[in-house]
């Protein structure tokens, strides 16, 4: 035979194809080991970046988080969305075990923490899935892989995007693979499985295998029998799927009943249970249970009944202080470490936090009893139709120099868990309490006022209610509807006078006394910031809370500064690392001096004004200053205050229109700081540099002149506060002194009798009211006098001409200023009739009261 020979053209030819698929197969090659390379690279910085494995974070322990109160006690046990009871390996039932090993890792016991042939399966089986179109994935986490996951990683994804979570996911599986073989080596088989068995999601609140037994059959994990056990195991591939409490199960229980067939099944297959026990127990799951009480779930499991699902009832002992502080620690672990939910709440049920609050717990118990007690308040107390106690109230204590919260109590009587609590959460109008914080205050700060400046206590001009109310007539009144005249600022605070706040916020502006609000700690809207009904009266729209309040009053007692208010000092990890500390944090809100003489101005209620009933609870020599408030219709009741040590605030609501008062709060704030410094030394606020005194005129607010010691009433001459240099420079110009027919009180004329005429003090005022204001009787009249002038009388012809001549010489009038008498009573007209600018116009708010007596005007704003 010839061989066939090759031409050199055709061996050319084949070497270039070989070449070429060479190059092709060495350029895949190289494809693929850079691939691996950068996969192995990847891979390698992600161990590197996974996270410690910390041994006492994966085991659970019954070692719950805690609250302190501020001497290092513990108060409370945290309570969290979840909830676990922790039980040891041994105690665990051995079909529970077998079941969750079935059919959530069947080579648990033979693996080293991860199981290749099952990545591969898995790897497979995805491989298909994505060929084929099909969504499903096959996971390949061992027990030991979930338990980590469970544990340490952030398996929190509802901010993340698709990409993020991919990414997530991927870095977490190589982390996973890593740590699985190093935790299997530390801690052993049995330990894994106690630490997994304890920390799986279930379900409800229940985490781990107790936790789960007593939520769906109210038994221990150690009495569960072979189905409630095969149950349970079946739970974590989809809790809410399986959860047999849902609407959908309700109504179907099949899905629960087969996910419970599977996991026996899965036991059948890896010889934990016979084929006898399989068969007896499915035909058990089949049978419908006949008889089901109220208390039960309609759907059964066999014999089995899954009870009634329990609502969370889980109550804190200080449920008022308590919540608000874990979730202040909650809101700084967020903003502090960027935390999720997720992790939040994993720290908070395996971290064995100690969160030391600044509660003190015995003012707590104290001011809780006092809200309590219905002696307290001078109506009854009942219940609504919800089994609340009415009327309801709250109050806070806080000590304002560090900020600490020292008592936090949201309502009266033991109410359930997670209720409203309306000192924290409440958004209630403050009625007049307000006034020191967005009126007088900025006021004096401004320096638009003083402790002694005037204004007339009267009805609002129609153009100035007009600007406020869209070109509509606006008319608020006082408390009583009645007004007093001219009256300075010291004496509008303590009766909490309506008309001088509002006069007094139009000369200061909105926009000044929005801006001091806020300033203070106040939450206002656009509604709220436009309104000089919501800062002069207090008739917010969008409301505040005794939370607020107390701390905001806190600015009077601190040189000016408002301290942020902190409910919590510091926040320990279990292994005695300092995770959270919060610190002093001050701003400045008023000037020292404004501050001071602001908390002079507060003792003034207590001492003789609309707070005078705190003095029947507040036994102390330790002076106690505030503000009282009320809404319309006495809906809201308050009262604010301090004292060198505390600032507080108590609210009452009034819903069912029960005849209380703001007096009942301050009787009851009274009581409330009576037990807080009862054992502290007495002192007060020292008066910083900068503060001088004066003597002044009560009426006018300005330098006294003699007619100032003459008014009717008694003196008016007194002695104030004020900021350095803004102690006025000009004298009583209200106080005048003028010539009246004592007969008839008119102005006396040249036909007024002499024996008639009298010079009395008076005040002036150039208009006559719409109504009649208190110091009316007090003004100088203006009607003279009109008395007739004698007839002329002829001379007698017998009449003595000496006699006539000695009768000239005692003539009243001066021979070398004929007249004389004339032109004073001219000036007296003139001086009567002098022209007062009605926006400078003052006050008294009660000429029987001008030495500051108690008043019982009760106050409101309208």
């Amino acid at each position: 035979m010839t061989e066939n020979k090759k031409s050199p053209t055709e061996k050319k030819k084949r070497k270039k194809k070989f070449k070429a698929l060479k190059i092709i197969l060495l350029t895949i090659l190289a494809i693929v080991l850079f691939f691996a390379v950068a996969a192995g690279g990847l891979a390698l910085a992600m161990i590197k970046t996974a996270p410690e494995l910390d041994i006492n974070q994966i085991k659970a322990t019954n070692q719950a988080s805690v609250i302190y109160d501020d001497k290092g006690n513990v108060i409370d046990t945290i309570i969290t969305d979840k909830k676990r009871t922790i039980i040891k390996y041994d105690e665990m039932p051995k079909d529970l075990i077998n079941a969750f090993v079935s059919i959530e890792d069947e080579r648990f016991f033979d693996h080293k923490g991860i199981d290749p042939k099952r990545i591969m399966g898995a790897f497979v089986y995805d491989v298909k899935s994505f060929l084929t179109g099909h969504k499903g994935m096959q996971g390949a986490s061992t027990i030991t892989q979930q338990l980590l996951k469970n544990t340490i990683f952030d398996t929190d994804t509802k901010n993340l995007d698709s990409k993020s979570i991919l990414q997530r996911k991927i870095r977490r599986k190589v982390q996973e693979i890593y740590l699985a073989p190093k935790l299997e080596k530390l801690i052993g088989k049995k330990a894994v499985l106690e630490a997994y068995l304890n920390t799986i999601y279930l379900g409800g609140r229940a985490i781990g295998v107790e936790a789960a037994a007593q939520q769906y059959f109210h038994v221990k994990a150690k009495d569960l029998t072979l189905i409630q056990c095969a149950f349970i195991a079946g739970l974590p591939q989809s809790p809410s799927v399986y959860y047999p409490y849902s609407r959908t199960s309700r109504k179907d229980p099949s899905k629960y009943k087969n996910r419970t067939k599977t996991v026996l099944a899965k036991m059948r297959d890896n010889g934990y249970i016979t084929e006898s026990q399989y068969k007896s127990t499915i035909a058990e799951i089949d049978i419908p249970r006949k008889s089901v009480t109220k208390d039960e779930n309609a759907s059964t499991l066999g014999n089995s009944v899954i009870g009634k699902a329990t609502s969370n009832n889980d109550r804190y002992n200080f449920e008022w202080f308590s919540r608000p502080a874990v979730s202040e620690v909650k809101k700084d672990l967020q903003e502090k470490y960027h935390y999720t939910d997720g992790e939040i709440e994993n720290l908070l049920v395996n971290g064995h936090l100690k969160i030391y609050s600044t509660m003190d717990k015995d003012l707590q118990i104290s001011t809780q009893n006092i809200l309590d007690d219905n002696n307290n308040l001078r109506v009854s107390s009942k219940k609504d139709e919800k089994g609340i106690l009415q009327p309801q109230a709250s109050a806070v204590l806080v000590d304002y120099h560090t900020g600490e919260v020292k008592v936090l109590i949201g309502g009266r009587g033991k109410q359930p868990a997670m209720s409203y609590n309306k000192a924290y959460d409440a958004h209630v109008p403050s009625g007049s309490s307000i006034k020191p914080l967005t009126v007088y205050g900025p006021a004096i700060d401004t320096k638009i006022a003083t402790a002694a400046t005037v204004i007339e206590d009267s009805p609002l001009p129609a153009e100035k209610g007009r600007k406020y109310n869209g070109g509509r007539p606006w008319n608020p009144k006082n408390a009583g509807g009645s007004y007093s005249g001219y009256i300075n600022l010291r004496e509008g605070l303590r009766r909490s006078i309506n008309l001088f706040a509002i006069k007094l916020e139009d000369k200061l502006g909105l926009e000044v006394g929005a801006s001091y609000g806020k300033k203070f700690g106040l939450t206002l809207n656009n509604t709220d910031k436009n309104s000089i009904a919501a800062l002069a009266l207090g008739e917010l729209n969008y409301g505040t809370n005794t939370y607020t309040m107390a701390n905001a009053y806190g600015v009077f007692g601190n040189n000016g500064l408002y301290t942020e208010p902190r409910l919590y000092s510091k926040v320990v990890d279990k292994a005695g690392k300092v995770i959270l500390e919060t610190k002093i944090e001050t701003r400045k809100v008023l000037s020292p001096q404004s501050a001071y003489i602001m908390y002079d101005l507060l003792k003034e209620p207590v001492r003789a004004g609309t707070a005078t009933r705190a003095k029947l609870t507040y036994k102390s020599n330790i002076p106690l200053a505030g503000k009282t408030g009320s809404t319309t219709n006495f809906k809201n009741l308050w009262f604010c205050g301090l004292t060198p040590y505390y600032s507080g605030s108590v609210w009452i609501g009034n819903k069912n229109n029960q005849r209380i008062y703001s007096s009942d709060a301050a009787y009851i704030l009274g009581k409330i700081m009576n037990e807080a410094v009862k054992n502290l030394p007495v002192k007060d606020i020292s008066a910083p540099s900068g503060i001088t005194s004066a003597s002044v005129d009560r009426i006018s607010g300005l330098l006294p002149t003699e007619l100032s010691y003459k008014d009717p009433r008694g003196s008016t001459v007194y002695t104030e506060l004020f900021i350095r240099g803004t102690v006025p420079t000009t004298y009583d110009d209200i106080h005048i002194l003028a010539n009246i027919n004592k007969s008839n009180g008119k102005l006396a004329t040249a036909n007024t009798p002499p024996s008639l005429i009298e010079s009395r003090v008076f005040i002036k005022r150039d208009y006559i009211p719409s109504v009649t204001l208190r110091d009316q009787q007090y003004v100088s009249p203006k009607e003279l006098d009109d008395t007739a002038a004698p007839p002329p009388t002829e001379p007698d012809e017998t009449t003595d001409p000496n006699k006539e001549n000695e009768n000239s010489d005692n003539n009243t009038t001066d021979p070398e200023n004929p007249g004389k008498e004339e032109e004073t009573n001219e000036d007296v007209n003139d001086e009567t009739g002098s022209n007062v600018d009605d926006d400078n116009d003052t006050a008294d708010d009660n000429p029987t009261d001008i030495t500051n007596e108690n008043s019982n005007t009760q106050e409101t704003s309208n």
